[in-house]
């Protein structure tokens, strides 16, 4: 049986997006003590594959999960899940508002409620917790007296619900991805992502040369973000998403480019786009149109352009 870990404990928003994955039927799911623990979990081989959040529509990138995809040994991501997130006051039966002093969430979910929080509990003491769902574990035993997190926690530890719908983004959305020890990816779709990780020397226009590489491509970049490398002092790693596949000829060829440019590249997987996510632009999940000379055609006859050169023949 697949093992999944995810950033636990049960009842969390991971939780969900792993099981509107294909991969989770039939698998054992099993919670994790926080992103980084998901990510252990996978490299020593405890679990298969594991499910954790890497960006959120407000808040943006989970730096943590960011970092921990760039250490060694290496991993790749194989697909990934959208998120609704929707958050709710839980408290322990007969608590009202006027009982609350504490109040705790995972640092995202805080971010996503602090002025809901500042407005209708502006004496609570906020407090961060690993996960929304420990928080709502904490509220259970006693520690604190209310946990912003997913409603179905108050469900799993006999809490109630007294304010739903308290983020301060209605619409807000998280991005979930499944990681797995480094094979061949999945199959290309047509709407696919391709995550990287780059690292340049530090000297006017490395950035633009590395984004150079794709846009004459026709490569859409849909995401970058820069974190610090921990042991160089300002130097950075560089995270893309981009549209496409590493099988398909412009992708490929983007990837072979960086890796004579950059002073690192790191292939973090090319996956299938989840419905709706960044990167469509006729509708949900639609491709990029490719400009000209950059359709998958155009890429086939330069090769056969190329070779013929190199075999003497006429230009």
């Amino acid at each position: 049986m697949t093992r999944i870990a995810f950033l636990g404990p049960r009842a969390t928003f991971p939780e969900q997006a792993l099981r509107s994955m294909p991969e989770a039927a039939g698998a054992e799911l099993v919670p994790c003590a926080g992103s980084p623990a998901v990510l252990a979990a996978v490299r020593d081989g405890s679990a298969d594959l594991g499910c954790v959040p890497i960006e959120n529509s407000v808040e943006g990138a989970v730096p943590a999960v960011l970092d921990g995809l760039v250490t060694d040994p290496p991993l790749v991501i194989v697909g990934e899940a959208l998120l609704a997130v929707r958050f709710a006051l839980l408290v322990r039966p007969g608590t009202g508002f006027a009982d609350v002093g504490t109040i705790a969430s995972h640092p995202h979910g805080i971010a996503q409620t602090r002025d809901w929080i500042a407005a209708r509990l502006p004496a609570a003491t906020v407090l961060l917790s690993a996960s929304t769902s420990e928080a709502a574990a904490q509220v259970a035993r006693g520690e604190i007296d209310a946990a912003v997190c997913a409603p179905l926690a108050a469900d799993q530890f006999g809490l109630e619900i007294i304010a739903d719908d308290v983020a301060d983004n209605a619409g807000a959305v998280t991005r979930f991805v499944l990681v797995a020890p480094p094979g061949p990816p999945p199959a290309p779709t047509g709407h696919d992502r391709t995550t990287l990780a780059a690292t340049t020397q530090n000297r006017p226009g490395s950035l633009l040369g590395l984004l150079t590489e794709l846009a004459v491509r026709g490569i859409d970049l849909t995401r970058i973000e820069s974190r610090p490398i921990k042991d160089r002092h300002a130097e950075y790693w560089f995270h893309l998403d981009c549209t496409g596949h590493i099988a398909e000829p412009a992708m490929g060829e983007a990837m072979a480019a960086l890796h004579r440019r950059c002073d690192r590249v790191r292939f973090l997987g090319s996956y299938p786009r989840a419905a709706g996510g960044n990167g469509a632009t006729s509708g949900v999940g639609a491709p990029a149109v490719p400009e000209h000379g950059t359709d998958a055609a155009a890429f086939a006859a330069s090769e056969r352009w190329l070779a013929g050169l190199r075999s003497g023949g006429s230009v």
